[in-house]
């Protein structure tokens, strides 16, 4: 029996083109959506056996709808981008997605991902597992000066801006100026809890 899937795009020639694609492959597609939180909405309901979600979405992303299904719903997430992201491909790690797909490699790679996603083997493209699976150490010892490295373990523990600030004895605005050279180094989104998520990601490597 094929699993029961739903897919979510705010590009809607990539949404029909995926759907046509499964459809006709007699892939079992239950519902759509164009955003992120009608895309909850739809696994809250459906409970699906596949998610198949983009990155960047409005109102939540793929990677936040993963966060919010992590260990709560059955639900197996398949993500797919039009960037080739680093902080993306760690935060996915993460959350225990089980598919991470190039959108321009989707038509070709999305139904070895599928039957793989089917067995309960995560499937990555290997273009991705080949340029990131290694990086996170990298990332952090060459860019980190130790401030960063000190403000971005308590970040990973949840300390709050004010909590760090009474830690290591310096003002607010000088934890903020801090976190806000470590987002731009790693290009992170704007979102607030981005800088959290890639914290708690790379942990084990700012002892």
């Amino acid at each position: 029996m094929n699993p029961s899937i739903i897919i979510a795009d705010d590009h809607p020639l990539v949404l029909k083109g995926l759907q046509d694609f499964l459809i006709e492959k007699n892939y079992n597609i239950i519902d759509s959506a164009t955003n992120g939180k009608e895309a909850y909405k739809l696994i809250l309901k459906h409970e699906p056996d596949i998610a198949i979600l983009d990155i960047k979405m409005p109102h939540l992303s793929g990677i936040e709808i993963a966060e919010l299904c992590n260990n709560k719903i059955n639900t197996k997430i398949v993500l797919i981008t039009f960037e080739n992201n680093s902080i993306y491909y760690h935060q996915a790690k993460q959350f225990n997605i089980y598919g991470y797909l190039l959108k321009e490699l989707a038509l070709v790679e999305i139904e070895n991902c599928l039957k793989a996603v089917t067995k309960n083997t995560p499937y990555f493209s290997k273009e991705i597992e080949d340029q990131f699976s290694n990086e996170a150490e990298i990332i952090d010892i060459n860019a980190l000066t130790p401030s960063e490295k000190r403000i971005l373990k308590l970040i990973a523990q949840n300390k709050t801006a004010k909590e760090i600030a009474c830690m290591l004895s310096v003002s607010n605005r000088t934890v903020e100026k801090h976190k806000s050279h470590i987002i731009k180094k790693f290009q992170l989104e704007s979102k607030h809890n981005s800088l959290s998520l890639f914290a708690k990601e790379n942990e084990s490597f700012l002892d």
